[in-house]
């Protein structure tokens, strides 16, 4: 098994998408030294995303269900499949969770409260979260501070510099995805300049926003690689600093990572936690 050079910490490999070739693409992340965490969006998602991870000795996964799925999570089964999904070494956080105003696909009032719980149930076992937010920043704050949990990352960052300094003082990480790399990213490769080395994560999202020179292609995990390099050329760093700070801090967030193949000493658990 390679030693992990990086870290795709969001990539939806259970998506349908990948029906034709889930397994190649792990593998190919695999023999590249990728390792992959692969976030829930609904119930069934995040119960697929752990068995992936069992298969793949390179893979993480996260449970948690999106705000697009929200009502879910108000249901009698959520809290005891997630929390239950929660303790297995394989889950490393808790995600993909927030709010999505953009879409509306449900109430808003039920976004909310499924982040809240959500929030909550990742808090009580010690695992961070994994924050999707979109045009709901004001909102994705205030709950954030409500519950007071502050380990966690704002995956596939685009918004305002409000929010990215709010989510920075708040102890969040940002993750990156190929945006990044587009030729009308340069907004978001400008606030990539100002965000601490030691507060930055890549991530694919695959099979959505294959970055450059592939985009408009189904995305894979190999393809961070692009991200990473393109955040390497913004700070003006050489390319293995940066990937090394990528990698370390993928494994600070994320604190089960170092029991996964290639991860080498995981960090202690936090005080509280359910390991």
């Amino acid at each position: 098994m390679r030693e992990i050079r990086l870290y795709d910490t969001h990539a939806h490999l259970q998506d349908p998408a990948f029906d034709e070739d889930r397994d190649a693409r792990l593998k190919e992340a695999e023999a590249a030294g990728i390792g992959v965490v692969i976030p829930g969006y609904t119930l069934a998602s995040s119960t697929a995303a752990v068995e992936l991870a069992h298969r793949h000795p390179t893979t993480a996964a996260a449970v948690g269900v999106h705000p697009h799925d929200a009502g879910q999570v108000l249901g009698s089964e959520a809290e005891s499949l997630l929390t239950r999904l929660m303790r297995d070494p394989s889950v490393v956080a808790v995600g993909e969770i927030g709010l999505d105003y953009y879409r509306d696909l449900s109430p808003r009032t039920i976004q909310r409260e499924a982040f809240r719980r959500q929030l909550i149930w990742a808090r009580e076992a010690a695992l961070p979260v994994s924050v999707h937010s979109r045009d709901a920043e004001a909102d994705c704050l205030a709950i954030l501070r409500e519950v007071d949990h502050r380990s966690g990352v704002l995956h596939c960052f685009s918004g305002s510099n409000t929010f990215l300094a709010a989510l920075l003082d708040f102890g969040f990480y940002i993750s990156v995805a190929g945006p990044v790399t587009f030729k009308n990213g340069e907004a978001l490769r400008e606030q990539v300049k100002g965000i601490p080395l030691d507060r930055l994560l890549v991530e694919t999202d695959a099979p959505y926003m294959a970055p450059h020179p592939h985009r408009g292609h189904k995305n894979r995990p190999v393809w961070v690689v692009y991200t990473a390099e393109m955040v390497a050329q913004v700070k003006g760093e050489p390319r293995e600093k940066v990937f090394s700070h990528l990698v370390s801090n993928s494994r600070r967030l994320f604190w089960r990572l170092g029991l996964i193949g290639g991860g080498g000493d995981r960090a202690p658990a936090p005080e509280g936690s359910i390991w």
